[in-house]
């Protein structure tokens, strides 16, 4: 089957692939490329908004924690990003809902906010990431969670109320307050319907609770120790768990995944050489931002997902050069090498095959 379709592509459909010709007769008609149509849209708590998805026959569903490219057109450009599913895992309709929260300069979370309506179709990848409940389930979990970093604990947590686990589990949420909570009544009935599903709310802000710490987690789950802790928030909040777990030489047992990138700081001043993109061969200086970023100001358009080191849409080939990852602070000389653009910056002169 798979000749026969790239028989048609290449003999009846040049110069574009075979999907470009059916989306024409149906969005979601499809035979390679996955898409997904908007099927409900509600508002799940302040600042946030869940959709509900109808994939086409290529979904394979993921595993609770994971995470989905969701890809939009906007102005005829087209923005991809990642979001976490917050449904459990083996949905038996298929269906994803995605809780998406505006960010104050997110184009595709505030493109969706005011746009998505049911009947809209977006375009989908497979579920991906190495962030997701292990099997078989350990006997103790602890999952903590801060603002929009609730959507993969969520999906977790329903995964394991769906499943009738019967360890113990700590569902620890914080946020500015009960409003900005989202699916905040379907946990406490949650919690209400299990007995060995603890689930706490923590407001800092408004100045009910203090910030996350050891005597916190220790009044919480005093089991943590022997537990497998899931861990998905803003920078503050996990820079603080991470704290406690290595001051208790517990990081084997603390997993977590950001979706806000954290940089290392570098000063601008400090860039030199150039930067030779050879795939289109456009030379630029060296700014000291991301290859990503000087190549898009360089009047590139390389393909990229999350802009945050997550999704590796954007890998290209180091043909030479030295270059500082990011996140990490590394650096890295090794030629012929394959590397995020979105995370790492040149230092020096570096070729790159874009």
């Amino acid at each position: 089957m798979v000749g026969l379709i790239d028989l048609v592509q290449k003999t009846l459909t040049t110069p574009h692939p075979l999907d470009r010709y059916l989306e024409l007769v149906r969005p979601t008609l499809t035979l390679r490329d996955m898409r997904a149509e908007i099927t409900h849209v509600r508002r799940s708590a302040v600042g946030s908004l869940t959709l509900t998805l109808k994939p086409t026959r290529q979904w394979s569903g993921h595993e609770a924690g994971q995470y989905v490219q969701l890809g939009v057109i906007i102005n005829g450009v087209r923005h991809v990003r990642c979001y976490s599913p917050v449904n459990a895992q083996g949905r038996r309709d298929r269906h994803i809902e995605l809780t998406i929260k505006a960010h104050p300069h997110g184009l595709v979370s505030n493109y969706l906010h005011e746009n998505a309506i049911p009947g809209m179709v977006v375009d989908l990848d497979p579920a991906a990431g190495v962030f997701h409940l292990p099997q078989p389930r350990p006997e103790q979990i602890v999952l903590i969670s801060g603002g929009s970093g609730i959507t993969p604990v969520l999906s977790m947590l329903r995964t394991l109320a769906n499943e009738n686990y019967r360890g113990r589990v700590l569902f620890l949420h914080y946020n500015r307050s009960p409003e900005w909570v989202p699916h905040r009544a379907e946990l406490e009935a949650i919690a209400m319907q299990h007995s060995n599903i603890r689930v706490e709310f923590r407001y800092p802000e408004t100045g009910q609770h203090a910030p996350f710490g050891y005597d916190e987690l220790e009044s919480l789950a005093p089991w943590f120790s022997s537990a497998q802790t899931y861990l998905c928030g803003p920078p503050g909040l996990m820079a603080a768990v991470r704290t406690v777990y290595e001051a208790e030489q517990l990081g084997d047992r603390l997993h977590s995944e950001e979706f806000t990138l954290t940089t290392v700081s570098a000063d601008p001043a400090d860039a030199e050489g150039k930067v030779t993109f050879s795939g289109s061969g456009v030379i630029a200086e060296n700014t000291g931002a991301s290859l990503l970023e000087q190549a898009e100001k360089a009047g590139l358009a390389p393909e990229y997902g999350c802009r945050m080191g997550i999704c590796f849409t954007c890998t290209a080939v180091k043909h030479s050069g030295c270059t500082r990852n990011l996140k990490t602070g590394e650096l890295d000389s090794d030629p012929e090498k394959s590397i995020q653009i979105c995370v790492n910056a040149p230092v020096g002169d570096v070729d790159i095959a874009i």
